[in-house]
Parts: structure tokens; sequence; C-alpha cells
């Protein structure tokens, strides 16, 4: 049996017709508007372009800054906004996480204008960047030693903080710059006191003796610097050289008399059952001083 489909009344070909009408232009709407946002930028002048960018970024609003000063570089590619625009783009990205795009754009201020007025400001950011490039979610949840991570981009920012410490000694970011160097540092230096420490544990002497060595050749005055000394005392004990580890033992009792080495606590190192733990996290004999 065929079925027949009533034809629609002529009210309801009426209010379907209608309906449609309503969901077309909602489209065209919706599409319109999406339209111009994507364009609400183009033709504005250069100065309320800059007002609106800087007011998303008075609101913590990274996102929207980056592409307001992006457009307005893009619109007007010479004069101080321009300039200006491309020093805080830098800055929103690098405030975003945007950690590479940040990198990205101060490396082409600089390339761009080398002796600006403001490129003391943009080394000492990218120092920032680079301090923070490898702060991942799981560093920052489980607490992970950053010593223990690849040190590439924590040396990179030690290198830009010293150029703004040494071409711009004047400037207002050099005593900043200054104290994260020192700050750095003091990773370095715990990066290599895990390293001798690994070798002490493992009997291998001489290596734990030179990394310690090295350490407070290189990074004097850090604050592993008294842990540097009770290594070298371990590690000549254990070597039997017991001149050089008296030696040691001696400037330890100098500089820091409490240091628990001094009384057979030194170093204190996480038991097996605590490696075995996945969520013990990546504490190491020298959290146990600290």
């Amino acid at each position: 049996m065929t079925h027949r489909f009533a034809p629609l009344r002529p009210f309801m070909r009426t209010f379907v017709l209608l309906l449609a009408l309503l969901v077309f232009a909602s489209g065209c709407a919706r599409m319109s508007k999406m339209f111009k946002d994507e364009n609400a930028n183009e033709g504005v002048p250069v100065e309320e372009l800059y007002r609106k960018a800087h007011a998303a970024m008075t609101h913590g609003n990274w996102s929207s800054a980056e592409t307001t000063f992006k457009r307005l570089v893009a619109q007007y590619p010479y004069g101080p906004y321009t300039e200006q625009a491309l020093v805080e783009t830098a800055y929103a990205q690098h405030k975003a996480g945007k950690h590479e795009e940040a990198i990205s754009s101060i490396d082409r201020f600089l390339r761009t204008y080398p002796t600006h007025r403001l490129a003391s400001y943009m080394y000492y950011l990218r120092g920032l960047v680079n301090s923070s490039r490898d702060t991942v979610f799981l560093q920052k949840v489980w607490k992970l030693d950053a010593s223990r991570r690849d040190l590439s981009t924590p040396t990179q920012a030690h290198n830009d903080f010293s150029i703004v410490v040494d071409r711009y000694p004047n400037s207002r970011y050099a005593a900043d710059a200054k104290l994260r160097m020192a700050e750095l540092r003091d990773l370095f230096a715990r990066h290599e006191l895990e390293t001798a420490l690994y070798y002490l544990r493992r009997t291998a002497y001489v290596a734990a003796a030179d990394r310690a060595t090295y350490l407070l050749e290189t990074y004097p005055q850090s604050r592993y610097q008294n842990d540097a000394v009770a290594l070298l005392a371990a590690a000549y004990e254990g070597l039997g050289n017991e001149t050089l580890a008296a030696d040691a033992r001696r400037v330890l009792q100098q500089n820091e008399p409490d240091h628990p080495y001094l009384v057979g606590d030194w170093p204190d190192y996480p038991s097996n059952l605590r490696k075995l733990n996945p969520f013990a996290g990546g504490k190491s004999a020298l959290d146990n001083d600290e």
C-alpha cells in the first residue's frame, strides 16, 4: 500500500517558512559577527589600537592583547607605537606561557632595533622567558627538582641576565638580573653536587671529588659550597687519604660547625623503598638538610 502524506495546511506552510527564514537570518548574523570580530580592528587609528591592546593587558587578557598588538604592527609597521607594540607583544606571549613565540618576538625586536632604549628590558625579558621555559605541569605538581632537568634553557637565561648586567649596568633591570643570576648559579651548583653524590654513593670517589672541586671553583659562594666541602671530605675518606679528608673537615668546621656531616648524618640518601614509590617525588640527599 502506498502511503500519501497529507499536504501541509496554509498556516503550517507559513510557519515552516518563517522558521526557516529565522534560522537562516540567525546563521547569517552569526557569520557576519564572526567576520566582523576578525576584522574589528581594520582601519582603526594607531592610538586607539594601542589603547585597546593595553586595556586588554591591564585586565590580564593576554590573548586579546597579543592579537590587537599584532594587528597594530601589521597596519602601522613604523613608528613609536609599533616599537612599543612589539615589546608588549613579547610580554603578553610570556604571560600567556607562549615561550617559543615570546623568544621569537624578542629576537625579532633585537635584530630590528639593536640600540633601542628598551633593548636592556628585552634581554631581561628573554632571561625571564628562558628561566620559566621548562616549567611544565608535572614539575609544578610533583615538585621535580629543576637541577636534574636539562639545563640548556637556564644556562641561556643566565647568559641573558649577564648581558643586562654587563652591557646595561645602570638600567633598572640590572639589580634584579644579578639576583636571578645568583639563583641560577645555585641551580647549576646543585646539579654538580647531585652528580657528585651519585658518584659517592657508588664509591666512585675520584669522580665524586672531581665534581665537588669543580663546583667549588666554578660556583664559589653558592649555597651548596659547604656541602661540596663535606663531599670532598667523604670522598677523600673513601680513598683512604686521611690528610686531605682532615683538611676538608677542618674547613667545614670553620665555615659551618653544625653541618650534619660532622656528626655522621650526611649525606642522608632516600631509602630504596622511597624509590619504588611513584608518588614520592624527586627527593635527594640534599633535601633532608634544607
